[in-house]
Order: structure tokens, then sequence, then C-alpha cells
């Protein structure tokens, strides 16, 4: 479709079938206003300048028609793009993951500082369609000719004036001088200083010019708090806060029509009044729905951002944001649910530790300071369990005739001799039914409070960080060698204190090891991002030569435990399965990984790469925090962050 025409969702616009299928997976249906925008203009090839903020959903809006005109034969980079961080590459490239999960042999990979060049030289060698990198990093692999831009079609430099105050923007001009003529730029800034719009100038080729403001919104009579989510699942931890928030009419919001459905059936099944809204659901039945919410025949509604449009019900007192929303605009919408008419309203946001940049776009746009909150503890819900319960006695003694039941104790008490006492306890048993009063058994992956209300000590064991030992910064081994072969290296018997598991924990099989150039690192990044879970908290690692083990917190949801099998990490499936506790230790000359500890870092590695190098900060000064790293050793005018 043409650029000038008005984009009002995705199906409009000229992607591939699988990427519009992604889009459906992930529960987009409208473009914000600056995918709308943009999109457009580059599945054109048109170079763009764009003033945007983060959480305005351009990610989506760069990435979706790069991956539209990628060409999957082709192993060399089609697509660059230049990030200020790590956190910010590692987020750009789980985006492309996404969007592209569909595009058969797509493969991306986050370049940055502070991880070893092994994983990534190999990755390169292998072939990769799309590059996410910090600048300095890229240019250490550009200088090395590890970095082949000759097929380069799209360059994308993402958050450019965070680049220019972190000091990067000199690395990169000799990026941008040293790709293509033929390649299409998009730029993307916050703020247009005269630097940036002197690149701009020099570099894109009658670029569109794009601005989209997200305006501040007032939203005083609302309590906003979120949750940083880690170790435990998202369902159990909403279970909590139901139990213990005081609420009249909820809404959940999720990103799929699907997870509508299951969310609603899973609190359904916990005993809640809930269904759900999306756009699936024939009309009639929405509006029944959402009848049924504002007469109070309903009390929770688990719904999607379009089918959640336009709703206006009054009782709605808590929004919860199950699924964070892809921008800050959606989740200004969302909150809007409640705190109508003047009342007050309470809107809570689950997050990860990754989406803290768009956590800050939504308090700059919201103009408030979101609270961290923390979930209620076992006793916390125990007490509300026990106060309710207590409050249903007393509403019983004030309305309901007593007089039978008076009579039916005291014939009981006569016929069996059971004190009233008993009799009464044994009436609450049965008044309770089946769910407890008391949380004794605490919700999987609940790190901190599992072992508390059990009344079990912390556990004593080293921290993942502290037993993977060379690691660095970024999570990866500081060591660039790979692992040596098993034959290569000496059997030992394994002691038996090695190999017991600690209070609380399993232990699972990893099929990816020492052959696959794995590092410790690797698996912990892998398994705290998709399974929710701090570092500190996952058990020892063990790396032999064809696969792994790992103790993660007993009790692993199953739909996390499907979800692990297919995650990769050093360009394997981890294909996780449990070891039965009695599985036999490695047998003798099965390589274990032999940890190493990290060693000093060499101020004076890497110098011999950057012969020829602008007047620029070399990435391995920037990498080592050396300050000398400019040409020529003349000191730099002031120290950069490491990206």
């Amino acid at each position: 479709m043409s650029s000038s025409e008005t984009v009002s969702s995705f199906a409009q616009l000229e992607l591939p079938a699988p990427v519009q299928k992604a889009l459906v997976d992930v529960g987009y249906e409208t473009p914000s206003p600056i995918q709308a925008r943009i999109i457009p203009h580059m599945l054109e090839g048109v170079d763009v300048l764009g003033q945007a903020q983060t959480g305005t959903g351009k990610t989506a809006a760069f990435a979706l028609p790069v991956l539209a005109r990628l060409d999957l034969k082709k192993k060399l980079p089609q697509v660059l793009v230049l990030a200020p961080t790590r956190e910010l590459a590692i987020q750009v490239a789980e985006a492309f993951q996404k969007y592209a999960r569909h595009m058969s042999g797509f493969h991306v990979l986050p370049i940055y500082g502070g991880s070893d060049y092994g994983g990534q030289l190999r990755q390169l060698q292998r072939g990769v369609h799309v590059v996410v990198g910090t600048p300095g990093r890229v240019m250490d692999h550009m200088r090395r000719g590890s970095l082949d831009l000759s097929s380069l079609q799209s360059l994308v430099l993402d958050e450019a004036d965070e680049m220019l105050r972190m000091g990067f923007i000199d690395d990169v001009e000799w990026i941008l001088e040293q790709t293509p003529q033929e390649r299409q730029i998009a730029l993307f800034s916050a703020t247009m200083p005269d630097v940036i719009r002197r690149i701009a100038k020099r570099h894109l080729r009658n670029p569109v010019e794009i601005s989209i403001e997200v305006k501040a919104v007032t939203t005083a009579l609302i309590r906003q708090r979120v949750w940083m989510m880690a170790g435990m699942q998202k369902i159990d931890a909403l279970t909590r806060i139901l139990e213990v928030e005081e609420f009249d009419g909820m809404l959940i919001f999720v990103r799929t029509r699907i997870l509508t459905v299951e969310l609603a059936d899973k609190l359904a099944a916990r005993g809640y009044s809930v269904a759900a809204l999306n756009g699936d659901i024939p009309q009639k039945q929405r509006e029944q729905t959402v009848e049924k919410l504002k007469n109070g025949k309903l009390d929770i509604v688990v719904a999607t951002d379009v089918a959640a449009r336009g709703l206006d019900v009054q009782r709605i007192s808590h929004v919860i944001n199950y699924d964070i929303p892809s921008d800050v605009e959606a989740y200004i919408h969302r909150i809007g649910r409640t705190g109508r008419a003047g009342r007050s309203g309470d809107a809570i946001l689950f997050a990860a530790s990754r989406e803290r940049r768009l956590l800050g776009a939504i308090e700059k746009a919201t103009g408030k300071t979101i609270e961290k909150m923390a979930l209620p503890t076992a006793e916390e819900v125990t007490d509300k369990r026990v106060g309710k319960f207590k409050q249903r006695i007393t509403e019983a003694l004030e309305t309901a005739d007593l007089q039978i039941f008076r009579r039916l104790v005291q014939e009981y008490e006569n016929e069996t001799g059971v004190s009233v006492m008993e009799i009464a306890a044994a009436l609450g048993a049965l008044a309770q039914g089946k769910k407890p009063l008391q949380d004794k058994v605490t919700p999987a992956f609940d790190k901190g409070e599992r072992g508390a209300a059990r009344g079990e000590k912390p556990r004593a064991g080293k921290p993942a960080r502290e037993r993977a030992a060379g690691r660095d910064a970024g999570g990866e081994s500081s060591h660039e060698k790979p692992p040596r072969a098993a034959a290569d290296k000496p059997a030992r018997k394994p002691r038996a204190d090695k190999d017991k598991l600690e209070p609380g924990m399993e232990r699972f099989r990893l099929e990816v090891g020492n052959s696959h150039g794995v590092k410790p690192g690797n698996i912990v990044g892998a398994i705290a991002n998709e399974a929710e879970i701090d570092s500190e908290h996952i058990g020892r690692i063990e790396i032999f030569d064809d696969h792994s083990t790992i103790d993660l917190p007993e009790g692993m949801p199953r739909e996390l435990f499907k979800h692990l099998k297919s995650v990769w990490v050093s360009g394997q499936r981890l294909q996780i399965s449990r070891l039965e506790a009695g599985d036999r230790p490695p047998a003798a000359g099965e390589a274990r990984h032999k940890p190493v500890k990290a060693k000093a870092k060499d101020k004076h590695k890497g110098k011999d790469r950057h012969k020829g190098k602008p007047k620029s900060r070399s990435g391995a000064a920037r990498e080592h925090g050396d300050a000398k790293g400019r040409a020529g050793g003349k000191p730099a005018a002031r120290k950069r962050p490491s990206e």
C-alpha cells in the first residue's frame, strides 16, 4: 500500500505471511502511531529519520519491514542495528526473534562488550541475517574481518542521542563510513541535537522525517504499582494478589486472545467469578460479559487491548497488566479503565527486569513514579483467609436463624460426647471446603517465601554467579579459548557431596555441552531470562561433553518446563529433562566443565586489532575501562561507561 494512506491494522501492511502470523501470535492487532507511519516507508526502502521515545513501539516499526525484505538464502548479515547498551541490544535481538518465529532458518545475533568473542565468532561463521550490537564490539568485529557487511541492505541507529551522550558517536560515524553506499538507513532518537542532525544530513538520503510524541497524562486518582517478576510464576503471583487486594470489579490485560481463555479458566478453577473478553468472542456474548461485570454477576474479566477498547464500567476498581503492554499508549489506555468518574483506582503491572526501559518511559508519560510492589507473603494470605472466615461467622451470627443448628449441635454432643469446640471446628472445616485456611504449600518457584513458609533456613550454597567461575559482567566467559575436548581432560572421580542436591532443588539435564562451546553464563542467562529466576537462585551447573546438568527450585510448572525445551543456547535446543534421584554420576572419563577463575583483565589485550583506528575510543579500551583508548595514546577527555 502507499505510504500516504492511513494504516489502521497490520493486515493493511504489505508484510509477508510468516511475519503477519507472528503478529497474531503475540497479539498485535493495531499498529501504534509510529508503526503506522514508519513501516510503509521502510518497506519501500526509503531512509527514515524518526524522533520517538522508548515505549512508542519503534522496535517493531523498524524490525517488521526489514524482516519483510530479507533474503533468508543469504548467510551474510543483511541488517545491522546499533544500540547504545548491551541491555537494549539483547532486547532488540529478542524482538527480532519473536517477529521472525515463523521464518524458517532465520538467525539474529546480539554482539556487545563484556561477552567472549568465541561464541560470537562461531555464530558469525555459521551465518546470520541480522546483527544487533553496541558500537565498540561491532567495530572490533569489523576490524577483525569477522563481520562482513558487504551484503548489508538496512542499517538502524537506535537511540542515537543516547549513543551521543555515552560518547559513542565517533564510532557510529566510522561504522557508517565503512558500510555499502546502497543501503537503507533508519535513525531513531528521542531528541535531535545538532550532532545527530549533522549525521543524518551527511549519511541519510532524502529521509522521511517522522516525529511521535507521547503526551503526558494525569493519573492522580490511580495508584500505580509494579511487581518485578522473579522466581514465582505469574499465575501464582496473581492468585496471591487477588486473595489480599480488596477489589470490586477487575480487568486483567493479557497480550493474546488464547491467553484470555487460558487464564480465565485457571482463575475459575481457583474459585473466582471470571470470564474472557477477546475479538474471537461473538459480539452478543461480549456485550453479555460486560453487562455481567457491571451488575456484579462477574468480578474479573481477562481481556486483550482491542476487546477492552471503549469499555466504561465504573465498578472496575483494579486493572492488572498481567502481560506488559507493547507501548506507553497501550498502558495509558489500559489503566484508564479504572479511576472513572472521579473514583480512585489501582493499576498493577507485572514486569521483568529487562523491561525497565519501558517502565521509565511509562513513568515519564504518566508523570508518576510507579511504586515497587512486594508480593503478599504466605502469612499475609493466611491472615486474609482467616479474617474472611471470621467475618462469615460474624455475619451468620447476626443474620442467620441458628435455632435448629443449636439443637443439632446439642444432640450431637449428647450422643457422642464430643465437645462443642470440636464440633464447631468440624463445621468450620465443612464450611471452608477444599480450600485450606493456611497457605501451607506455597506456589512453585516462590524463591523468597518458599523456605521461610516451611521454616527452612536460606540455602547455604553459593549463588550461580560464584559457582560458575570464569564469567564476566556480561554473563559470559572472559576466556575466548574453547574448552578442551573430553579426551584432553583427565578423568576425575566425583565427590559424593558435590553430587548431592540441596534441599528444595531438582536436577535437570540440558542437551548442550562442551562440544557446543557452551559456558555457564550462557545457561544462567537463558534460564534466568526465560524462567524469570534471579541467577542467585539457580543451583549448581555441571557441563559435560554433550550435555549439562543444572539444579533449579523444585516444582517447575508444566508450561514453563515445556517452554524451556525449545529455548536455544549456543546453537542447541535445551531439551530440558528431569534427572531422577537415582541417576548415576558421570562415569570415569566423561568430561565435566572445569570452572576457571576469571583472570584480571589485560588492558593491553586486543591492541594489534585496532591499528589504524580513527580518533575515537577503541572497543577494547571501552570494554576494559581503560581511559587511554584514544589514538596516539592521548588520554580520553572523560571515561565512557562500559557497553
